[in-house]
């Protein structure tokens, strides 16, 4: 059995580099997220800024701040749907055998070979990582030459050492679609991000992507693990996340203003998906804050 992946984005290091390192201030408003893979690992700082998070099956929104290790061909979104006017976004992209063939093989790197084990499923590390680590990544754009590859091992060591981490990923679900299915999928997700808030029927989505509804129904099971409703409800529930820290809506206005048409529906979903009512969750936010 052929084993199958979604679209392939081609990464080229910088020159006389065998890493590809970026860092901007501000959201690449002509840079489109769009849904890829590639055979690079990514580690991803933003200190200040907000977005969604879609990476495998996982979904959910962050706030303020991100430390993220992605594994080797792990499908995934862009991130940032706006940085702070003060925030900046660290990029990190490398192959796992960057170093050569055995070096992480050596007894020594066993802690920084199981953390790229890990992030085959995708890693977000917790504030206090993000505290310790996230200045000295960033201090990698600045380093040149052997001091970059130094400065980055102190990074991997830091993550690897950490128990303070959640995989996206968890349950072990393996994302993996045709090459063609990429493109496909894609069109899906942006369709739903943007007309999320409206009821997308089964109908007008097949139809976007030239199938029949039971084809598609399929197909969409069998490349992301989950229904195309509980992928509509999902992105309505992590919107509904955003609008709870960043809004004074009342949760009933919420509910409607994410396109759910019945409360105890929102109240339940919502529930499923955070482990909390919106009302507790909007509740410990406030207590973060303060």
């Amino acid at each position: 059995m052929k084993v199958r992946q979604p679209i392939l984005e081609k990464i080229s290091p910088e020159f006389g580099s065998s890493l590809k390192v970026r860092k901007h201030e501000a959201y690449m408003g002509d840079k489109k997220p769009f849904w890829h893979f590639h055979p690079e690992m990514e580690l991803v700082y933003v200190n200040k800024g907000a977005g969604k998070r879609h990476i495998g099956n996982h979904l959910s929104y962050f706030n303020n701040s991100q430390l993220l290790l992605i594994g080797s061909n792990l499908p995934h979104n862009g991130f940032i749907d706006r940085l702070t006017v003060s925030g900046s976004e660290t990029l990190i992209q490398f192959k796992p055998d960057f170093l050569g063939d055995h070096f992480f093989d050596i007894p020594e790197m066993e802690p920084i070979k199981q953390l790229f084990e890990r992030a085959k499923k995708g890693i977000v590390f917790g504030v206090k990582t993000k505290q310790k680590m996230g200045k000295k990544i960033e201090k990698v754009p600045e380093k040149e030459g052997f001091k970059k590859i130094l400065v980055l091992l102190e990074v991997f060591h830091g993550l690897a050492k950490s128990d303070d981490y959640t995989l996206l990923n968890a349950d072990g679900f393996a994302f993996e679609a045709e090459p063609q299915d990429s493109a496909k999928i894609d069109i899906v997700f942006k369709h739903v991000n943007q007309n999320f808030k409206e009821h997308i029927s089964l109908d007008e989505i097949a139809d976007k992507v030239s199938m029949t509804v039971p084809a598609f129904c399929r197909y969409f099971k069998r490349v992301t693990g989950k229904t195309f409703t509980k992928l509509v409800n999902e992105y309505r529930v992590v919107h509904a996340t955003k609008l709870l820290s960043e809004s004074q809506m009342s949760i009933t206005d919420i509910c409607f203003e994410c396109g759910f048409n019945n409360f105890s529906h929102f109240n339940k979903l919502f529930k499923e998906f955070t482990g909390k009512s919106a009302s507790k969750y909007r509740g410990e936010l406030k207590l973060i804050l303060q």
